[in-house]
């Protein structure tokens, strides 16, 4: 594949991922929409370190880190929807007026 198709495919999935976090009500669906931007930045520092000449090694440590804080961020997400859904009893976006203040 050429670095082309590889950044096209994480333009479309960085895409989709800002545009289900813009259009989306739900706090998990947000979550999973950054967590598709998270990837597509992973796919971008493989890409782009395989240009680079070097060995993949590099990039892919690189990616470890990466979805080592996804995985961090997804469970500090989830902790903070059960609480706020515990709360609430609602974890629509629009209905929290708690988040405004």
């Amino acid at each position: 594949m050429t670095l082309t198709a590889y950044l096209g495919f994480a333009l479309a999935l960085f895409g989709i991922g800002l545009y289900g976090l813009l259009q989306r009500r739900s706090l998990v669906a947000m979550l999973i929409a950054v967590e598709l931007m998270l990837a597509a930045v992973s796919v971008n520092v493989i890409a782009l370190t395989r240009l680079q000449g070097r060995s993949a090694g590099m990039g892919q440590v690189v990616v470890l880190v990466l979805v080592g804080v996804a995985a961090a961020e997804t469970a500090i997400a989830l902790s903070l929807f059960v609480a706020i859904q515990r709360a609430a009893h609602n974890i629509d976006v629009e209905k929290l007026s708690e988040l405004k203040r």
